[in-house]
Formats: structure tokens, sequence, C-alpha cells
């Protein structure tokens, strides 16, 4: 095989089975997220028709986990400074998403070939988590800062209230909160024009 149809297959093998995994380049603005990447809109849509979790809370909840970067994962933690150990969890993709649960949210959804890099299947898993964790503990899917601390503590540790103790993680929530405001606001105006 000559040298030119090599390269010519390298780059065809790459570009389908890579991802853009990068940011939108303005994380400020949701109608400038969504015109950048109109498959997230599109996806959020769908999970909020299925699981009834509004776009703007899971714009917010993905803002604060990856950035909506595709492929994010925690930072590598060091023994003594300088030996990598492994990284701080298992989370993964647009959710962060933690191995545990989302073999759980596989089995419960029958959605087997979910992939966490994939923002459809990160919405989908989203909107699962929020509809149980309503179910479960009474939280509202509109309300952003609640089911973001249930998201991260867990469902157990929001009901036994581990985040009381935790005031940068209460900071957060509320930022969360305030996001998902925000995002409202500018996907109801973006809309109209």
């Amino acid at each position: 095989m000559n040298r030119f149809l090599k390269l010519a297959i390298v780059a065809l093998v790459a570009s389908c089975g890579g991802g853009d995994y990068k940011a939108p380049r303005n994380l400020e603005n949701a109608c400038a997220i969504v015109a950048e990447r109109p498959a997230y809109l599109r996806a959020m849509k769908r999970t909020e028709a299925r699981w009834g979790v509004p776009v703007h809370v899971q714009m917010a909840t993905i803002h604060q986990e990856s950035k909506f970067i595709g492929d994010a994962r925690t930072p590598h933690q060091y023994a003594l400074g300088v030996i990598p150990i492994g990284r701080q969890s298992s989370a993964f993709g647009y959710s962060q998403a933690l191995d545990g649960t989302w073999e759980e949210y596989m089995r419960e959804t029958g959605n087997r070939r979910a992939k966490r890099n994939n923002i459809n299947d990160a919405t989908d898993f989203m909107g699962w988590y929020m509809h149980g964790s309503t179910q479960r503990l009474g939280i509202s899917k509109r309300d952003a800062a609640s089911q973001y601390l249930a998201y991260h503590e867990g469902r157990s540790g929001f009901a036994r209230q581990s985040y009381r103790s935790k005031t940068w993680l209460m900071r957060v929530a509320a930022q969360v909160g305030q996001r998902s405001e925000m995002y409202r606001a500018q996907l109801a105006s973006c809309r109209r024009a």
C-alpha cells in the first residue's frame, strides 16, 4: 500500500472515530452555546421531553460538571507530590458520571451502548438521575441548586444533608442555581429573536 493511501486511511479513521470535545467558545451565553452547538439543544430538549428536566437546569449542571468538555476527567492524584496514583474519581464526560452510577443508568434504561462523551447519552443520564431525585427526594426538577446537591452528594448523601458541612459545595450549588436562571432568561430571549 502506498504512503498516500495509508495517510488517507489514517485521516479518515481519525476524523470518524474522534469527537470534538472542546468547550463552546462563550459559556456565559446560552444562546451562543446553542448557536455554536445546535446538537446540544436538541439533546437537552429530548431529555426535557422524556424526563421533565428543563434545558436550563441541564445546561447549568453540565457547565459546573465539565464546562461542556465531552471527554473531561478528574485530575490525577500524586503520592509524595510526584508519583501518579490515578485519578480522583471515575467521573468522565459531559455529565461527570461515575462508573457505578453510569452502569446503573445503562441497566435501568436499557441503553447499554451509552457513552459518557456523547451529549445525547450524557443529557439523558442527567435527566434520568434528576427524575429519580425528584421521585425519591421530592426535589423539584426546576430547582437546579438542590438537584445539583443531590447529583454531587448522591441521593443518600442529600437525604443525610451531608452538604451542610461543606460550605464550598453550598456556594457552588448556589452558583449552579444562579447560572440556571441566567441560562433560562437567555434562552427565552434568543428563542424570540
